[in-house]
């Protein structure tokens, strides 16, 4: 029974400080966000680091995307993927063994494609944006 009650109570005692870890874990990641936020990456340091600093300013100011990356990656595994798994069904029908590898590889295809639509759209939006910034600077001048 002694031993019962012990396990709960240090049960207890491992959730209490697990839970109050996590609200000091909130706050500080709180006051820390903003703190890089009106800090570090104020417009006023736009172009003033280098190096890693600067590589860090802008990973965390969006200016680099690594989504387009990440896609291209992930698309080549699936790729790989469906057309390695296809070859499990070759031994029980080979036209089920064909449609999985041509159209399993044209689906992944057109889904990352889409998605890198969006990207390009997001990017060229972007520099059309800087661009009339720069032209109308430049007529105000």
């Amino acid at each position: 029974m002694y031993s019962s009650s012990s396990s709960y109570l240090r049960d207890v005692d491992s959730i209490v400080g697990n839970s109050v870890w996590l609200i000091i874990s909130l706050v500080l990641a709180i006051v820390g966000g903003i703190l890089i936020y009106f800090l570090f990456l104020s417009r006023k340091n736009d172009g003033k680091f280098t190096g890693f600093a600067g590589w860090l300013y802008d990973f965390l100011s969006f200016k680099k995307m690594f989504l387009e990356a990440l896609l291209k990656i992930t698309y080549l595994v699936v790729a790989i993927y469906i057309t390695l798994s296809s070859f499990a069904i070759i031994g029980y029908n080979f036209l089920g063994f064909l449609s999985a590898l041509i159209i399993g590889n044209l689906i992944a295809r057109v889904v990352y494609e889409f998605s890198l639509i969006l990207l390009v759209i997001c990017r060229n939006t972007t520099e059309i944006a800087r661009n009339t910034k720069k032209s109308s600077n430049e007529e105000n001048k």
